[in-house]
């Protein structure tokens, strides 16, 4: 057995079943086969619908037997194969007897009809009847049906496969898996559509086969054997019968196993688990039919033993299900334990592999219980369509997309309380209350409203949780009213465009790369990575990204780095010729189409010492200096924010990388500008001096 098994590995003789069993079928319609090849090859066929039906009564999904199609076409030409090969054998042996053809049509034409040809006749016809009229019609109905829905629907399976993947629902190969299922349905059920032809074809040619072996049978045994009429009649009548039979039955099998597969709806149960799961899982129905079929038992001249029987048999069958279902309520209260107990024991021990190292998502949503609604599919969560909708925003206002937001539960936090994740770590915090409504505090409202006191997690600001009632009478006062998924997903949109520096990869950006390509790829084939490495651009774009500007303009960015790449390699000093590239953007993005700027400048005296320490000190400023230049430089922004103007630092371009990073961290909203990125059709207008005096 090994050697033998050995050999079918090492030459593959699997792969040859289905070639050889095609020319097989193919040679017997042409070469003639023994009685008892015959037997074989009839017994075979039965043997293989039978196996198609138990297949298909024990299919969950239709795709699950997505060979079905070929089946059927194979199934339908073995049974025309062997109609052909055992006509030849009637018309040749017929004279002989009615083992002429072999002992398995003998058997159907004897066993089957009882050896009475007009019998036989009309069971053959009944049973062609139902399978070309009733099952193979509506097998291929719902075939044709189930193609033309799959198709319509691909669109809609897609994009929900899409906007899974962008919410994070599922990985990128669960999206390739679910649509290559989604394809794989719509060419199952279009071949479906086309198979079921075969099976009505094979109706149509078993009647005008049998037709045509009677007409020739006659004619065979009357004149070529000089056989009585009478004789000759019953002879290849009853063979035909029994041929007919032998393949006709085999075909009502596989019908009804291809009615059985089509008609299949995605569950994870087989058909009988389905059928008796939901046809006598009510007992209160079983008890209804069980009375009307004994009332029926009861009229005079009815069989009463039959629908007595049947009554009393529903009746004890609807008993035990009660019975049954107690008994499980009684024991559920003490499975639970035995069963973690048993898990506890029978758990194997699995070794230690690299699907065991969690990978560190970049952007996470640890939600507790109470927020999973919002989260939901199922329940039609809103969050999920507003995470989407802020990772277009952002796509689209700093030009590159931020990764996929994965959203999970945690039971380990507060009820109402989420996280957000970044790398694994901890950014941002808050509570949200499904059904409440966050009423936020601009400064200036009305009058108070009742509600639980917080902050607004995304921008600190005083707030309170409402009842959904008190919604209109807060946005009369002057509130700001937002529903709970609209704060997280604020809070979100804040956190990714606060660090989006750090969202910013190298994959992220080759992606941004790649997407250039498209439009320009003569650019990119000429500077990437050639003339401008993919790790300057990624710090380049970083640096742009951490002082608060967007990184649309991509091939400007690209075409200044491959001007000044091949002179210094200083990532700030690229980062300020970028800047000065970018210019006009910059200064649109702060002013608008102003032509007068209004700015804040350094007091001159200042302006030299902070030029002196640079140069003298590479850069570093003295402890004393650093702390009056932080404290005049917040005192000058408040002043010009009270003033409704937007708090801008020009200094000259020497200073304005170390003021940049100097002042970020205690004032992001502070923009520092050098005096070479302001263009040159733009009006200047001092509004402030830091550094001078009060």
């Amino acid at each position: 057995m090994d050697k033998l098994s050995q050999f079918l590995t090492r030459y593959n003789t699997t792969s040859l079943a289905g070639p050889v069993l095609i020319i097989m079928i193919l040679g017997m319609m042409i070469l003639p086969l023994p009685a008892f090849l015959l037997d074989i090859f009839f017994t075979f066929n039965i043997a293989v619908s039978i196996i198609v039906l138990m297949v298909g009564l024990n299919t969950r999904q239709p795709l699950e037997f997505s060979a079905f199609p070929a089946v059927l076409l194979v199934t339908t030409l073995l049974r025309l194969s062997l109609n052909v090969a055992s006509s030849r054998m009637i018309l040749l042996n017929g004279h002989n007897g009615a083992d002429a053809a072999g002992k398995v049509i003998e058997a159907f034409s004897h066993f089957l009809v009882g050896s009475n040809y007009a019998i036989g006749i009309v069971v053959f016809i009944i049973l062609t009847i139902i399978n070309f009229v009733v099952i193979t019609k509506g097998a291929g109905r719902i075939a044709e049906v189930s193609a033309r829905f799959t198709l319509d629907a691909m669109p809609g399976k897609q994009m929900a496969i899409d906007a899974d993947l962008n919410a994070g629902l599922i990985g990128e190969e669960d999206a390739k898996k679910r649509r290559a299922q989604i394809a794989e349905e719509a060419n199952f059920f279009g071949s479906m559509d086309g198979a079921s032809k075969f099976v009505r074809g094979d109706a149509i040619a078993g009647i005008m086969i049998m037709l045509i072996n009677i007409v020739g049978g006659l004619s065979v045994g009357l004149i070529q054997h000089d056989l009585p009429l009478a004789k000759a009649l019953e002879t290849y009548t009853l063979l035909t019968i029994g041929d007919g039979l032998v393949a006709q039955i085999p075909g009502l099998i596989i019908s009804t196993a291809a009615g059985i597969v089509v008609s299949r709806v995605g569950t994870e149960k087989d058909l009988s688990e389905q059928m008796l799961g939901q046809m006598f899982a009510n007992s209160q129905v079983l008890y209804i039919t069980a009375a009307v079929i004994g009332l029926i038992g009861i009229i005079p001249n009815m069989p009463h033993v039959a629908f007595l029987l049947i009554a009393s048999s529903l009746a004890g069958l609807a008993w035990a299900l009660e019975r049954s279902k107690q008994r499980a309520a009684e024991a559920e209260f003490n499975e639970p334990d035995l069963a973690d107990a048993q898990q506890l024991t029978e758990t194997p021990l699995a070794e230690v592999g690299w699907r065991d190292v969690q990978a560190v998502d970049p952007v996470g949503l640890e939600v507790g219980y109470r927020l999973i609604p919002l989260v939901d599919r199922a329940q039609d969560g809103e969050l999920l369509r507003r995470v989407r909708g802020i990772r277009k925003k952002i796509a689209q206002e700093l030009g590159f997309l931020v990764p996929s937001v994965h959203i999970r539960d945690n039971l380990e936090i507060r009820p109402n309380e989420y996280r957000i994740m970044l790398k694994g770590v901890e950014v941002g915090q808050g509570e949200a209350f499904v059904g409440q409504y966050l009423a936020i505090n601009p400064g200036r409202v009305l009058g108070t409203i009742q509600g639980t006191p917080t902050t607004d997690p995304a921008f600190g600001l005083p707030a309170l949780w409402i009842e959904g009632a008190l919604r209109d009478e807060a946005q009369s006062l002057g509130y700001t009213v937002v529903d709970a998924s609209t704060v997280v997903a604020t809070h979100i949109s804040n956190i990714l465009s606060n660090h989006a520096a750090e969202l910013l990869g190298r994959e992220e950006t080759q992606q941004l790369v790649d997407h250039v390509a498209k439009d320009a790829p003569k650019l990119v084939e000429d500077l990437i990575p050639k003339v401008v490495p993919i790790n300057i651009l990624q710090k380049v774009l970083q640096n742009m990204l951490t002082e608060g500007l967007h990184i649309r303009d991509i091939r400007t960015i690209i075409e200044t780095l491959a001007e000044h790449t091949p002179i210094t390699q200083d990532v700030d000093d690229l980062t300020s010729a970028v800047r000065v590239a970018l210019g006009r953007t910059i200064v649109y993005q702060l002013y608008g189409n102003a032509n007068e700027l209004p700015v804040m400048t350094l007091e001159p005296g200042l302006e030299q010492i902070l030029i002196n320490a640079v140069q003298s000190k590479g850069g570093g400023l003295e402890p004393g200096l650093a702390e009056n230049l932080l404290a005049s430089t917040a005192r000058e922004a408040e002043r010009v924010e009270q003033q409704g103007q937007v708090p801008v630092l020009l200094t000259p371009a020497a200073l304005r990388p170390l003021l940049a990073k100097f002042l970020r961290r205690a004032m992001p909203q502070l923009a520092v500008l050098a005096h070479n990125e302001i263009p040159d059709n733009k009006t200047i207008r001092i509004i402030s001096v830091v550094g001078g005096r009060e």
